[in-house]
Protein backbone atom coordinates (compact mmCIF):
# COMPACT_ATOMS: atom_id res chain seq x y z
CA UNK A 1 0.00 0.00 0.00
CA UNK A 2 1.07 3.31 -0.99
CA UNK A 3 0.92 5.82 1.33
CA UNK A 4 1.89 10.09 2.25
CA UNK A 5 0.93 11.48 5.12
CA UNK A 6 2.17 12.81 8.40
CA UNK A 7 3.99 11.54 11.38
CA UNK A 8 4.80 13.10 14.51
CA UNK A 9 8.19 13.04 16.69
CA UNK A 10 9.46 14.66 19.44
CA UNK A 11 12.48 17.02 20.06
CA UNK A 12 15.77 15.61 20.51
CA UNK A 13 18.62 18.06 21.50
CA UNK A 14 22.18 17.03 20.57
CA UNK A 15 24.11 16.09 17.62
CA UNK A 16 24.73 13.64 15.07
CA UNK A 17 28.47 12.56 16.07
CA UNK A 18 31.31 13.12 13.42
CA UNK A 19 32.17 9.88 13.18
CA UNK A 20 28.49 8.85 12.47
CA UNK A 21 28.33 11.10 9.28
CA UNK A 22 30.44 9.11 7.04
CA UNK A 23 28.69 5.92 7.64
CA UNK A 24 25.68 8.32 7.31
CA UNK A 25 26.39 9.02 3.94
CA UNK A 26 27.75 5.52 2.58
CA UNK A 27 24.67 3.90 3.72
CA UNK A 28 22.51 6.60 2.44
CA UNK A 29 24.12 6.18 -1.18
CA UNK A 30 25.07 2.28 -1.21
CA UNK A 31 20.97 1.85 -0.42
CA UNK A 32 20.01 4.90 -2.74
CA UNK A 33 21.94 2.84 -5.72
CA UNK A 34 20.31 -0.19 -5.45
CA UNK A 35 16.96 1.96 -5.44
CA UNK A 36 18.01 3.39 -9.08
CA UNK A 37 19.05 -0.08 -9.96
CA UNK A 38 15.87 -1.85 -9.08
CA UNK A 39 13.49 1.17 -9.54
CA UNK A 40 14.83 4.12 -11.44
CA UNK A 41 14.37 7.29 -9.68
CA UNK A 42 10.36 7.85 -9.81
CA UNK A 43 10.14 4.81 -7.50
CA UNK A 44 12.87 6.74 -5.13
CA UNK A 45 10.63 9.86 -4.78
CA UNK A 46 7.60 7.46 -4.18
CA UNK A 47 9.44 5.35 -1.17
CA UNK A 48 10.56 8.47 0.88
CA UNK A 49 6.84 10.23 0.19
CA UNK A 50 5.44 7.14 2.24
CA UNK A 51 6.57 7.93 5.95
CA UNK A 52 7.09 4.90 7.56
CA UNK A 53 8.86 3.78 4.71
CA UNK A 54 11.51 7.50 5.11
CA UNK A 55 11.11 6.39 8.70
CA UNK A 56 12.82 3.09 8.04
CA UNK A 57 15.23 4.25 5.78
CA UNK A 58 15.87 6.64 8.19
CA UNK A 59 16.64 4.29 11.18
CA UNK A 60 18.58 1.70 8.85
CA UNK A 61 21.33 4.61 8.55
CA UNK A 62 21.23 5.25 12.29
CA UNK A 63 19.40 8.07 12.96
CA UNK A 64 16.92 7.86 16.20
CA UNK A 65 13.62 6.05 15.87
CA UNK A 66 12.00 8.89 16.84
CA UNK A 67 13.94 11.84 16.58
CA UNK A 68 12.42 14.81 15.00
CA UNK A 69 16.11 15.49 13.56
CA UNK A 70 15.14 12.36 11.98
CA UNK A 71 13.51 14.54 9.13
CA UNK A 72 16.50 17.17 9.04
CA UNK A 73 19.31 14.56 8.66
CA UNK A 74 18.18 12.16 6.67
CA UNK A 75 17.38 15.32 4.22
CA UNK A 76 20.51 16.69 4.41
CA UNK A 77 22.51 13.55 3.91
CA UNK A 78 20.57 12.70 0.88
CA UNK A 79 20.90 16.51 -0.52
CA UNK A 80 24.93 15.51 -0.28
CA UNK A 81 25.06 11.68 -1.46
CA UNK A 82 22.57 12.42 -4.76
CA UNK A 83 23.82 13.79 -7.80
CA UNK A 84 21.37 15.16 -10.04
CA UNK A 85 23.28 14.06 -13.34
CA UNK A 86 24.35 10.82 -12.73
CA UNK A 87 20.72 9.93 -10.38
CA UNK A 88 18.60 11.56 -12.75
CA UNK A 89 17.14 13.02 -9.53
CA UNK A 90 17.59 16.04 -7.28
CA UNK A 91 16.62 16.89 -3.05
CA UNK A 92 16.24 20.56 -3.22
CA UNK A 93 15.39 22.91 -0.09
CA UNK A 94 16.31 21.60 3.49
CA UNK A 95 15.72 23.55 6.96
CA UNK A 96 15.35 26.88 7.89
CA UNK A 97 16.41 29.75 5.41
CA UNK A 98 17.46 26.53 2.64
CA UNK A 99 13.75 25.68 2.57
CA UNK A 100 13.45 29.17 0.29
CA UNK A 101 16.15 28.43 -2.07
CA UNK A 102 14.37 25.80 -3.82
CA UNK A 103 12.86 27.86 -6.68
CA UNK A 104 16.71 29.36 -7.30
CA UNK A 105 17.73 25.40 -6.84
CA UNK A 106 15.27 23.54 -9.48
CA UNK A 107 16.20 26.56 -12.32
CA UNK A 108 20.08 25.44 -11.57
CA UNK A 109 18.88 22.26 -12.42
CA UNK A 110 19.69 20.58 -15.84
CA UNK A 111 16.67 18.61 -16.21
CA UNK A 112 13.75 18.75 -18.75
CA UNK A 113 11.10 20.38 -16.30
CA UNK A 114 8.96 23.64 -15.92
CA UNK A 115 11.10 24.89 -12.83
CA UNK A 116 8.18 28.12 -12.36
CA UNK A 117 5.36 25.19 -12.07
CA UNK A 118 7.37 23.05 -9.55
CA UNK A 119 8.22 26.36 -7.71
CA UNK A 120 4.18 27.03 -7.35
CA UNK A 121 3.94 23.62 -6.19
CA UNK A 122 6.46 24.18 -3.25
CA UNK A 123 5.26 27.18 -1.98
CA UNK A 124 1.35 26.02 -2.83
CA UNK A 125 2.26 22.85 -0.87
CA UNK A 126 3.98 25.22 2.29
CA UNK A 127 0.46 26.95 2.41
CA UNK A 128 -1.67 24.57 2.70
CA UNK A 129 -0.05 22.88 5.66
CA UNK A 130 0.16 26.18 7.31
CA UNK A 131 -3.37 27.64 6.04
CA UNK A 132 -5.72 25.16 5.44
CA UNK A 133 -4.28 23.07 8.04
CA UNK A 134 -3.60 24.32 11.10
CA UNK A 135 -2.42 21.77 13.46
CA UNK A 136 -0.13 24.43 15.58
CA UNK A 137 2.69 23.20 13.77
CA UNK A 138 5.32 25.83 12.66
CA UNK A 139 6.80 24.75 9.60
CA UNK A 140 10.77 24.82 9.31
CA UNK A 141 12.00 22.13 6.88
CA UNK A 142 11.00 21.77 2.91
CA UNK A 143 12.65 19.69 1.02
CA UNK A 144 11.34 18.79 -2.25
CA UNK A 145 12.56 15.67 -4.64
CA UNK A 146 12.49 15.88 -8.30
CA UNK A 147 12.90 13.59 -11.16
CA UNK A 148 14.68 14.87 -14.67
CA UNK A 149 11.12 13.74 -16.20
CA UNK A 150 9.41 16.60 -13.14
CA UNK A 151 8.27 14.19 -11.48
CA UNK A 152 8.12 15.16 -7.45
CA UNK A 153 7.66 14.92 -3.92
CA UNK A 154 7.70 17.08 -1.17
CA UNK A 155 8.89 16.55 2.63
CA UNK A 156 8.46 19.17 5.13
CA UNK A 157 8.26 19.84 8.59
CA UNK A 158 6.50 21.60 11.58
CA UNK A 159 7.66 22.24 15.57
CA UNK A 160 4.46 23.21 17.76
CA UNK A 161 6.88 25.16 20.55
CA UNK A 162 3.98 24.11 23.04
CA UNK A 163 4.04 20.42 22.94
CA UNK A 164 8.24 19.56 21.65
CA UNK A 165 6.97 17.29 18.97
CA UNK A 166 7.50 17.81 15.63
CA UNK A 167 5.58 16.84 12.50
CA UNK A 168 6.30 15.66 8.97
CA UNK A 169 4.09 16.38 6.10
CA UNK A 170 4.49 14.29 3.16
CA UNK A 171 3.11 14.82 -0.80
CA UNK A 172 3.64 12.83 -3.68
CA UNK A 173 3.23 14.38 -7.31
CA UNK A 174 -0.49 15.14 -7.34
CA UNK A 175 -3.00 17.94 -8.68
CA UNK A 176 -4.75 17.63 -5.56
CA UNK A 177 -3.51 20.08 -3.19
CA UNK A 178 -7.40 21.43 -1.45
CA UNK A 179 -9.11 17.72 -0.72
CA UNK A 180 -7.78 15.27 1.37
CA UNK A 181 -4.11 15.93 -0.17
CA UNK A 182 -2.99 13.40 2.16
CA UNK A 183 -3.42 9.48 1.34
CA UNK A 184 -2.95 8.28 4.88
CA UNK A 185 -1.58 10.19 7.44
CA UNK A 186 0.84 8.98 10.97
CA UNK A 187 1.28 10.32 14.46
CA UNK A 188 -0.27 11.50 17.48
CA UNK A 189 -3.67 13.57 17.24
CA UNK A 190 -4.28 17.15 18.65
CA UNK A 191 -6.04 20.55 18.19
CA UNK A 192 -6.50 21.57 14.81
CA UNK A 193 -8.68 22.83 12.43
CA UNK A 194 -8.74 22.36 8.70
CA UNK A 195 -10.80 22.99 5.39
CA UNK A 196 -9.20 19.79 3.65
CA UNK A 197 -11.54 16.70 4.18
CA UNK A 198 -13.60 15.67 1.54
CA UNK A 199 -16.85 16.43 2.85
CA UNK A 200 -16.05 19.92 3.43
CA UNK A 201 -16.83 21.67 -0.07
CA UNK A 202 -19.59 23.98 0.87
CA UNK A 203 -16.65 25.52 3.39
CA UNK A 204 -14.24 25.42 0.76
CA UNK A 205 -16.45 27.19 -1.59
CA UNK A 206 -17.93 29.91 0.90
CA UNK A 207 -14.41 30.77 2.22
CA UNK A 208 -13.71 31.52 -1.56
CA UNK A 209 -17.03 33.21 -2.13
CA UNK A 210 -16.25 35.36 0.77
CA UNK A 211 -12.84 36.37 -0.90
CA UNK A 212 -14.76 38.20 -3.46
CA UNK A 213 -17.20 40.09 -1.08
CA UNK A 214 -16.13 43.97 -0.13
CA UNK A 215 -13.29 43.48 2.23
CA UNK A 216 -15.73 45.83 4.76
CA UNK A 217 -18.47 44.02 4.97
CA UNK A 218 -15.95 40.60 5.92
CA UNK A 219 -14.63 42.35 8.72
CA UNK A 220 -17.98 43.71 10.15
CA UNK A 221 -19.00 40.01 9.80
CA UNK A 222 -15.69 38.96 11.80
CA UNK A 223 -16.91 41.23 14.16
CA UNK A 224 -19.92 39.88 14.68
CA UNK A 225 -18.56 36.04 14.75
CA UNK A 226 -16.30 37.20 17.76
CA UNK A 227 -19.42 38.56 19.43
CA UNK A 228 -21.06 35.12 18.86
CA UNK A 229 -17.90 33.23 20.20
CA UNK A 230 -17.91 35.54 23.22
CA UNK A 231 -21.91 34.67 23.88
CA UNK A 232 -22.66 38.58 22.96
CA UNK A 233 -25.31 37.85 20.00
CA UNK A 234 -25.85 41.17 18.52
CA UNK A 235 -29.18 41.81 17.15
CA UNK A 236 -28.52 42.33 13.38
CA UNK A 237 -26.95 38.65 13.28
CA UNK A 238 -29.91 37.50 15.06
CA UNK A 239 -32.07 38.73 12.32
CA UNK A 240 -29.24 37.20 9.67
CA UNK A 241 -29.97 34.34 11.13
CA UNK A 242 -26.34 33.36 12.36
CA UNK A 243 -26.33 30.32 14.04
CA UNK A 244 -26.09 29.94 18.02
CA UNK A 245 -25.13 26.34 18.35
CA UNK A 246 -22.70 25.50 20.77
CA UNK A 247 -19.58 24.71 19.67
CA UNK A 248 -16.52 22.24 21.17
CA UNK A 249 -13.92 23.28 23.20
CA UNK A 250 -10.98 22.46 21.06
CA UNK A 251 -13.04 24.75 18.05
CA UNK A 252 -13.42 27.73 20.66
CA UNK A 253 -9.27 27.17 22.08
CA UNK A 254 -8.95 27.46 17.96
CA UNK A 255 -11.08 30.36 17.48
CA UNK A 256 -9.99 32.57 20.65
CA UNK A 257 -6.58 32.88 19.79
CA UNK A 258 -6.19 36.53 18.90
CA UNK A 259 -6.72 37.74 15.45
CA UNK A 260 -5.74 41.12 14.47
CA UNK A 261 -7.80 42.71 12.17
CA UNK A 262 -5.75 45.38 11.29
CA UNK A 263 -3.30 42.93 9.60
CA UNK A 264 -6.16 40.56 7.86
CA UNK A 265 -7.81 43.87 6.01
CA UNK A 266 -5.06 44.87 3.96
CA UNK A 267 -4.36 41.14 2.86
CA UNK A 268 -8.37 41.06 2.02
CA UNK A 269 -8.44 43.80 -0.06
CA UNK A 270 -5.51 42.41 -1.68
CA UNK A 271 -7.39 39.29 -2.72
CA UNK A 272 -10.69 41.02 -3.52
CA UNK A 273 -8.52 42.56 -5.97
CA UNK A 274 -7.26 40.10 -7.80
CA UNK A 275 -10.31 37.55 -7.74
CA UNK A 276 -8.55 34.24 -7.78
CA UNK A 277 -10.37 31.24 -9.60
CA UNK A 278 -9.99 28.76 -6.46
CA UNK A 279 -8.05 28.22 -3.17
CA UNK A 280 -4.99 27.24 -4.90
CA UNK A 281 -5.12 31.04 -6.43
CA UNK A 282 -5.88 32.06 -3.33
CA UNK A 283 -3.07 30.92 -1.56
CA UNK A 284 -0.54 31.57 -3.77
CA UNK A 285 -1.86 35.26 -3.80
CA UNK A 286 -1.24 35.92 -0.24
CA UNK A 287 -4.02 33.77 2.06
CA UNK A 288 -2.26 33.06 5.13
CA UNK A 289 -3.20 31.39 8.41
CA UNK A 290 -4.76 34.74 10.20
CA UNK A 291 -6.74 35.65 7.72
CA UNK A 292 -8.32 32.33 6.87
CA UNK A 293 -9.18 31.65 10.58
CA UNK A 294 -10.68 34.79 10.25
CA UNK A 295 -12.93 33.46 6.92
CA UNK A 296 -13.29 29.98 8.67
CA UNK A 297 -14.94 32.01 12.08
CA UNK A 298 -17.25 33.46 9.79
CA UNK A 299 -18.04 30.46 7.78
CA UNK A 300 -19.05 28.72 10.79
CA UNK A 301 -20.83 31.20 13.19
CA UNK A 302 -22.63 33.23 10.35
CA UNK A 303 -23.08 30.97 7.32
CA UNK A 304 -23.33 27.97 9.13
CA UNK A 305 -20.63 26.09 7.45
CA UNK A 306 -18.29 24.98 9.95
CA UNK A 307 -14.74 23.70 8.69
CA UNK A 308 -13.09 20.20 10.21
CA UNK A 309 -11.97 20.09 13.65
CA UNK A 310 -10.01 17.03 12.82
CA UNK A 311 -6.47 16.67 13.20
CA UNK A 312 -5.98 14.69 9.84
CA UNK A 313 -3.48 12.48 11.36
CA UNK A 314 -3.81 8.94 12.28
CA UNK A 315 -1.87 6.21 14.12
CA UNK A 316 0.49 4.01 11.68
CA UNK A 317 2.24 1.32 12.03
CA UNK A 318 5.07 1.32 14.57
CA UNK A 319 8.42 1.28 12.08
CA UNK A 320 10.28 0.63 15.76
CA UNK A 321 11.51 -2.28 14.38
CA UNK A 322 14.17 -0.48 11.93
CA UNK A 323 16.16 0.83 14.36
CA UNK A 324 17.70 -2.54 15.32
CA UNK A 325 19.64 -2.79 11.93
CA UNK A 326 22.60 -0.76 13.42
CA UNK A 327 21.80 0.99 16.86
CA UNK A 328 20.67 4.42 16.82
CA UNK A 329 22.96 7.70 17.79
CA UNK A 330 21.23 8.36 21.18
CA UNK A 331 21.68 4.50 22.24
CA UNK A 332 18.56 3.54 21.28
CA UNK A 333 17.48 0.56 20.78
CA UNK A 334 21.18 0.17 21.44
CA UNK A 335 24.92 2.44 20.04
CA UNK A 336 25.57 2.12 16.72
CA UNK A 337 27.43 -0.76 15.74
CA UNK A 338 30.06 0.44 13.89
CA UNK A 339 31.43 -2.93 12.65
CA UNK A 340 28.02 -4.13 11.66
CA UNK A 341 27.28 -0.58 9.97
CA UNK A 342 30.77 -0.85 7.54
CA UNK A 343 29.66 -5.05 7.08
CA UNK A 344 26.82 -3.60 5.64
CA UNK A 345 28.03 -1.13 3.36
CA UNK A 346 30.38 -3.29 1.77
CA UNK A 347 27.60 -5.97 1.67
CA UNK A 348 25.76 -3.58 -0.41
CA UNK A 349 28.62 -1.82 -2.07
CA UNK A 350 29.71 -5.30 -3.61
CA UNK A 351 25.91 -6.03 -4.48
CA UNK A 352 26.19 -2.89 -6.42
CA UNK A 353 28.89 -3.38 -8.30
CA UNK A 354 27.79 -6.65 -9.33
CA UNK A 355 24.52 -5.50 -10.52
CA UNK A 356 26.16 -2.68 -12.06
CA UNK A 357 28.38 -5.14 -14.26
CA UNK A 358 25.58 -7.36 -15.14
CA UNK A 359 23.79 -4.31 -16.15
CA UNK A 360 26.76 -3.59 -18.60
CA UNK A 361 26.91 -7.04 -19.48
CA UNK A 362 22.58 -7.15 -20.65
CA UNK A 363 23.40 -4.22 -22.10
CA UNK A 364 26.40 -5.41 -24.80
CA UNK A 365 24.63 -8.63 -25.38
CA UNK A 366 21.68 -6.90 -26.40
CA UNK A 367 23.82 -4.67 -28.73
CA UNK A 368 25.57 -7.89 -30.40
CA UNK A 369 22.05 -9.48 -31.35
CA UNK A 370 20.49 -6.13 -32.73
CA UNK A 371 24.02 -5.77 -34.82
CA UNK A 372 23.52 -9.49 -35.62
CA UNK A 373 20.24 -9.06 -36.57
CA UNK A 374 20.79 -6.14 -38.79
CA UNK A 375 23.52 -8.15 -40.43
CA UNK A 376 21.57 -11.08 -41.40
CA UNK A 377 18.83 -8.09 -42.70
CA UNK A 378 21.60 -6.78 -45.01
CA UNK A 379 22.43 -10.32 -45.99
CA UNK A 380 19.27 -11.81 -47.01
Amino acid sequence: MEIEGIADLPLHTGHVPSWLIPIMRKLSRAILDIMLIEWGPEKVVERLSNPLWFQAFNNVIGMDWDSSGSTTVTLGILKEVVNPKDDGLAVLGGKGKNALKVPEELHSLNFDIDADKLANISRLVAKVDTTLVQDGHQLYHHSMLVTEKGYWGIVQQGMNEETKFARRYHWKNTENFTVDPHEAIAGKKGIAVNIIEKQKENTRKLVLDLLRQDPRKIINELQQAKAILKGQATIESWINGASFVGISKEAKIIYMRPLDERKIKPILEKLYESNPENLEEALLEGLGPSTAKALYLISDLIYREPPSYNDPVNIPYDPFKYAYAIGGKDGIPYPVNRRVAEEVIITLEDIIQKAKLESNEKKFSLNKLRGLSIGIKEGS
